[in-house]
């Protein structure tokens, strides 16, 4: 037998271990994304930017008033719904990013661990050789997956109701230019994706929360409670010198995405929030877990 047959890594013992991987990951995926609670979440979510169309449909009559001005995130993408349908996917964005989109991550990342543990179906899991770190990261994977579904649930459907109620064309920026359709779908489609980053780090700590419990109730309670508390903290100007640290504080930066040239110094400001609140938060659900109990 050669030198180089000796010394070479054994293949066969860490195709299993991938599969394994790739097999727990495509299964909480799958599991993840067709349970009801995820449709009907998504329905919410995508029912907001109908909600909000047909409302300004209605105040506008025939969507005569309003315009492409001026304005910033929030109630002044409002203004120019009437103008320009696109402006639609902005206001959705900015009506749900706040509450609703933290809420329903709050839900699917709260009952990932606690739900299977308080079901009995966790330990079975774990009888797999991927091990808990792997189904960890694969839990917190599919919980960044729905992030990212639900924000293009949100935008795909103010994008369709938008150009069903309302003109589209050139938008105006935040800062007074035209930009054509295509440039301003193609930030549109930036800002979906700025939103679901946004989202990275609440999804962390509730996938750590998770971990603190068997009730998959009192994790989704426990989670949105935080999300609650934290934003209010977030409004409150005694306590501005924290805001900065507190992970919904740069939520509404990806409005700069609407800004010629972009602003993005806010924006990396939040992507750097989420990632240490994802390391911190990820690693102490991995310190839980892999030390947890599973008795039933």
């Amino acid at each position: 037998m050669s030198q180089a047959e000796l010394t070479a890594p054994p293949a066969p013992a860490r195709t299993p271990r991938r599969l394994w991987t790739l097999g727990i990951l495509r299964s909480e995926l799958t599991t993840t994304l067709r349970r009801w609670r995820t449709l009907a979440l998504l329905g919410v979510l995508a029912a907001v930017p109908v909600l909000i169309g047909i409302a300004v449909r209605i105040e506008t009559g025939d969507g005569s008033r309003g315009g492409p001005g001026g304005g910033g995130g929030g109630p002044a993408f409002l203004s120019q719904i009437t103008g320009n349908g696109l402006f639609l996917v902005f206001a959705a964005l900015s009506a749900t990013l706040p509450v609703f989109l933290p809420m329903a991550v709050g839900v699917v990342a709260g009952d990932s661990v606690a739900g299977e543990a308080g079901g009995g179906t966790l330990r079975y899991l774990l009888v797999a050789p991927a091990g808990r770190t792997r189904l960890l990261l694969a839990k917190y994977v599919s919980v960044l997956a729905f992030c990212l579904l639900a924000t293009l649930v949100v935008a795909a459907s103010a994008l369709a109701v938008g150009a069903l109620l309302f003109p589209v064309g050139e938008v105006t920026t935040i800062s007074g230019t035209r930009i054509g359709f295509g440039e301003a779908l193609l930030r549109a489609g930036l800002i979906a994706v700025a939103v679901a980053l946004s989202l990275v780090g609440f999804a962390a700590l509730g996938l750590f929360v998770s971990t603190l419990t068997n009730s998959g109730v009192a994790a989704m309670a426990a989670t949105v409670g935080v999300l609650i508390t934290v934003q209010i903290l977030d409004t409150m100007p005694q306590l501005d010198g924290i805001h900065p640290y507190l992970f919904p504080h740069y939520w509404l930066s990806f409005t700069d995405l609407l800004r010629d040239p972009v602003y993005w110094d806010e924006m990396v400001r939040n992507v750097g929030l989420q990632a240490v609140y994802a390391a911190v938060f990820g690693s102490a659900a991995w310190a839980r877990f892999t030390t947890k109990d599973i008795s039933v």
